[in-house]
């Protein structure tokens, strides 16, 4: 999606917290290098200095701010809720006109 992403996630001892917080550190940080490096990219420009300005106004980011802080978690208690979500992830792009399958 465009503005934002679903993910399912699995964990075996580790803090879901800390999935989320070292992804998001992660692909904040590939993704603003990509965008940086890339001299192709019409947008780098504005969007360099659009998360500049987002980051400047949260006092936990040291320079840019590529995520939104918050989540919005659903604990998947059962295969049926599983399966339920997947397939929304999968018809999600279908919806917004994308693509033509999931």
């Amino acid at each position: 999606m465009t503005s934002h992403v679903h993910l399912i996630i699995g964990t075996s001892g580790d803090k879901m917290e800390d999935i989320v917080r070292d992804m998001k550190r992660h692909t904040s940080k590939t993704l603003l290098k990509a965008i940086k490096d890339y001299p192709g990219e019409s947008r780098r420009e504005w969007m360099i200095w659009m998360f500049e300005r987002a980051g400047k106004h949260n006092p936990n980011n040291e320079h840019y701010q590529f995520w939104l802080q918050h989540n919005k978690p659903i604990d998947l208690l059962n295969s049926e809720m599983t399966e339920q979500k997947l397939d929304y992830i999968h018809e999600n792009p279908v919806e917004a006109g994308f693509v033509e399958n999931a």
